[in-house]
């Protein structure tokens, strides 16, 4: 057993989360970290407020989880943004398009959206459980200013992380009740997705577009001239 799952037997971390902040301590926490944004499932709500029980009890300087778990993030996001860039729109267009219920235009809108407020879903989606990963890939197809996004997600990631390395900090044995709360912040903010899909397909199934629209008078009309 590590020094830290040893000082904190209720652990919910994986094994493997635990030695990695024994053995390199910040450093650990800041890997842990930078996998935990290109493997969402991984769990930040249990890295970030262990990492500050760690430094309450002495096992890593407080100042250097919040820097660690920071570039950590910023680097697992940089990585995702150099996946969107080398995927391209050209690429990303011709993949979204075989896809189910998702037409050319829809992707258009999107660029549309992300162009206009692209700079707010980066910063923003740093706070967002799953979608935090995730926006780095659009910013990266759109070749957003890497100076812009890098600034973005280096503030965004500061945020998140310092409210729950201080948590765990302030809270010190008791740092695993931080997990509660942002699973519960998590499940309601994936149903509101979950939610907005099911919106998507059901307009998409029953409400048909102008083309369908079209089709359907096209074909009325071509079976009247064959009555007549």
């Amino acid at each position: 057993m590590t020094a830290i799952a040893a000082a904190a037997p209720d652990s919910s971390a994986p094994q493997w989360i635990n030695s990695l902040m024994d053995t390199l301590g910040a450093p650990g926490a800041g890997i842990a970290i930078a996998l935990e944004n290109l493997f969402p499932p991984l769990p930040s709500e249990v890295i970030l407020p262990l990492a500050g029980f760690a430094a309450s009890t002495g096992q890593m300087n407080l100042f250097a989880a919040l820097l660690w778990t920071t570039a950590g993030s910023v680097i697992g996001a940089l990585a995702l943004y150099g996946v969107g860039a080398l995927l391209g729109r050209d690429r990303t267009v011709a993949i979204a398009a075989r896809l189910p219920l998702v037409k050319v235009s829809d992707i258009e809108k999107t660029e549309a959206w992300f162009s206009r407020h692209g700079t707010k879903a980066v910063f923003f989606g740093r706070m967002i459980p799953i979608f935090r990963s995730l926006i780095s890939v659009p910013a990266g197809v759109e070749r957003m200013r890497l100076s812009v996004f890098l600034g973005l997600t280096t503030l965004g990631s500061a945020i998140w992380n310092t409210v729950f390395v201080l948590a765990g900090y302030l809270l010190g044995e008791n740092w695993s009740e931080v997990t509660g709360y942002v699973s519960t912040y998590s499940k309601v903010v994936l149903a509101g997705a979950v939610l907005a899909v099911l919106l998507f397909a059901g307009v998409r199934m029953f409400r048909p577009g102008p083309g369908g629209r079209r089709r359907a008078k096209q074909e009325t009309e071509e079976r009247e001239k064959a009555a007549a």
